[in-house]
């Protein structure tokens, strides 16, 4: 629920701030009429006036502003007086920090000024604004109607009246019904009841109407200001979230004083409670509802115990559909993101550990010698799900410490293919059968093929201008691979393709009468007479001798998507240079889904 601190004196423990003090710079002798005398006076007059010295630095007969703010009920006749002869005097009172206002009774010594302003300050008394006017004509002072008259009128006559000529009283009430409010903790309430400073304008002093008290000898000995008790009621500013306020940067502890720092609850903080806790900001901050008691809690940012304070993202929240907002800082444990939910580049998840443990992410493993450094994110030395590190060509092991079946020499370039059609000794080259083996980059490396074994003539092998075989890669002049690019919906139908994959090459081989590429099938658009499997297959590119050049380009650990025919009496796929050979992309890969689903018919 909405909290709210108890009610108190905020004048307690503070001293007031006034423009002059009796005696200030000298004994000064002043004159007044008995309280008694006043209180019940009669037809009589006001009695005999006494006098007396008044002097700021003698203890006993000083009247200083603290009195006014002292406890009237251990010291009911102490009270502060002005100098002499003043007619305008002020008397402020500075609060530490922002307080709420609830009412505020001066009780004067002397008769209630004639006029008299009411004031607060929000910024610390740079701008001030008016409570309340009070004058025996409001009118006539200040241009304002008197509130007897109008109601809700900023002026009153009601506490302005000379009589009672001494504890008279001056009320102001922030909370009235003019003053109607149903949310205390709205923009509207803070703007009427927060304050900093409170001021006191007395504009005007007036004499007390004694009757039959006959010519004064001095009567500028009876023109002073004087005030018994100034009660400022009010409590500490807690936007609802707090019961209770201790010290704001202050030593000393006056009993019953209303203290300006909110003891939080609801997962805020503040000297006011007016922001959340730093790992609560997942949501915007909101006042306690003092109409409907809601609290309006701030809610904990979810960080997977890898931070100590999060802040909220305005962006973040609108995009969340205003579900989530929070932005976890300085994520600890080499964890990063919003929520402290992934390892940072350079470490990798730990399966077997919660996401909050301390030691949830490892660092990567990976083999410096045999580990890419040009990734698709640059910093990833290793996935950050698997830990697998990512290998230079050839190189394989989840730490790229080894070379891949079928390649040799592991160094800083990575590892060579084997120039044999299985294995090779990882570290000679040495062919451990006599099949050659080839790995085809861009275009191909086609070996010569007067050293190749054959079951043909020779006569069938030979080149166009007793060429030999050319390497794309190599000799890329010699090589043009014309590509058959995705044009209409209708072309694509067109070419009737038997199967559509998605396939990651891995490795070629020449077999001497003919070319075999493996791939591993990664996903199937379409197939047909020819059962397909995700998993690894030959496919049999039909243009391998075409002035020496494999194509279309197939280059090794690339995926692509590929269409092509079947050869349905051997079971084999074949490539040739009608089929649809692309660098494999997610919108290629939905556009021809979406042509074999609709387009094809």
């Amino acid at each position: 629920r909405a909290c709210n601190p108890p009610v108190g004196n905020l004048a307690t423990g503070r001293t007031p701030v006034t423009a002059t003090t009796c005696g200030q710079n000298s004994t000064e002798l002043y004159c007044f009429y008995p309280d008694q005398n006043l209180l019940h006076h009669t037809s009589h007059g006001c009695g005999q006036p006494r006098c007396t010295k008044c002097n700021a630095n003698q203890p006993d007969n000083s009247h200083l502003p603290a009195d006014m703010t002292d406890d009237f009920f251990a010291n009911p006749i102490s009270w502060w007086q002005s100098a002499q002869g003043v007619h305008r005097e002020e008397i402020r009172l500075d609060f530490e920090t922002e307080f709420y206002l609830t009412h505020v009774i001066a009780v004067f010594k002397s008769p209630r000024p004639a006029a008299m302003v009411l004031e607060r300050s929000q910024d610390y008394g740079q701008t001030w604004r008016p409570y309340k006017y009070f004058s025996v004509n409001c009118t006539a002072t200040f241009g304002l109607q008197d509130d007897l008259i109008e109601e809700g009128s900023m002026c009153t006559s009601r506490y302005s009246d000379a009589v009672p000529c001494t504890r008279g009283e001056v009320i102001y009430r922030a909370l009235s019904p003019a003053n109607k409010i149903e949310d205390p903790y709205s923009p509207e309430a803070q703007g009427l009841l927060k304050l900093t400073n409170l001021r006191l304008l007395l504009l005007k002093r007036q004499e007390c109407p004694c009757q039959g008290s006959g010519l004064v000898e001095k009567p500028q000995r009876f023109a002073h200001y004087g005030i018994y008790d100034l009660i400022v009621r009010g409590s500490c500013f807690c936007n609802g979230h707090a019961e209770e306020c201790e010290l704001v940067n202050r030593t000393g502890v006056v009993e019953n004083m209303v203290h300006g720092k909110c003891v939080c609850r609801h997962n805020t903080a503040g000297d006011h409670c007016e922001k959340c806790a730093p790992l609560y900001n997942d949501q915007p901050w909101k006042p306690g509802d003092g109409k409907t008691g809601a609290p309006n809690e701030c809610r904990k940012c979810r960080c997977h115990n890898h931070a100590e304070s999060c802040h909220f993202d305005l962006s973040v929240w609108l995009a969340s559909g205003k579900r989530s907002g929070g932005v976890c800082d300085n994520c600890k444990h080499n964890t990063e993101g919003h929520r402290c939910q992934r390892c940072k580049p350079g470490y990798y998840r730990d399966r077997g550990k919660p996401m909050s443990s301390a030691e949830v992410c490892k660092p990567c493993a990976c083999q410096p010698m045999g580990s890419a450094n040009a990734t698709f994110s640059s910093s990833w030395r290793c996935h950050p799900r698997t830990g697998f590190c990512y290998c230079k060509p050839g190189v394989a092991g989840p730490n790229c410490d080894r070379c891949l079946v079928g390649y040799w020499g592991f160094g800083e370039n990575g590892c060579r293919p084997c120039d044999c059609a299985r294995d090779c000794d990882q570290h000679t080259g040495r062919c451990f059968n006599s099949e050659p083996f080839f790995n085809i980059p861009i275009g191909g490396r086609v070996p010569d093929l007067v050293q190749t074994p054959t079951n043909e003539s020779e006569e069938e092998w030979k080149w166009n201008d007793h060429e030999q075989g050319f390497s794309a890669l190599r000799h890329p002049e010699k090589c043009v691979c014309k590509e058959k690019v995705l044009g209409s919906v209708a072309d694509f139908c067109q070419m009737k393709y038997a199967y559509v994959i998605k396939a990651r090459i891995l490795s070629a081989h020449d077999k001497g009468t003919h070319a075999e590429v493996v791939v591993k099938v990664k996903k199937v658009l379409k197939s047909g007479k020819v059962k397909i499997a995700r998993s690894n297959r030959s496919i049999y590119p039909e243009s391998w001798t075409n002035r020496g050049c494999t194509c279309p380009i197939l280059n090794p650990g690339t995926d692509y998507l590929i269409a092509g025919q079947e050869d349905s009496r051997t079971g084999k796929l074949l490539v040739n240079m009608n089929s649809l050979v692309k660098p494999w992309k997610a919108h290629l890969g939905k556009q021809v889904s979406d042509i074999l689903r609709t387009g094809c018919k």
